[in-house]
């Protein structure tokens, strides 16, 4: 139990001690960053499964059916 306690005691100082946090500023703009790939990405992929889809229906109603 000793074990645990020390490692929990180490991990908060490695986080207070030697982590450079980003400034509240950086933070902020970071999150926005990633907020815009992430819609960017998201309607990326929306739009090649739109397309693959037609494409499968399409397929399968003409060619196959």
């Amino acid at each position: 139990m000793a074990g645990i306690v020390n490692y929990i005691k180490e991990s908060f100082g490695e986080l207070k001690n030697n982590v450079s946090w980003p400034t509240w500023a950086e933070a902020q703009s970071m999150t926005i960053l990633v907020a815009v790939f992430s819609i960017i990405f998201s309607l990326a992929i929306w739009g090649i499964d739109t397309v693959f889809s037609e494409v499968i229906t399409f397929y399968f109603e003409n060619i196959i059916g």
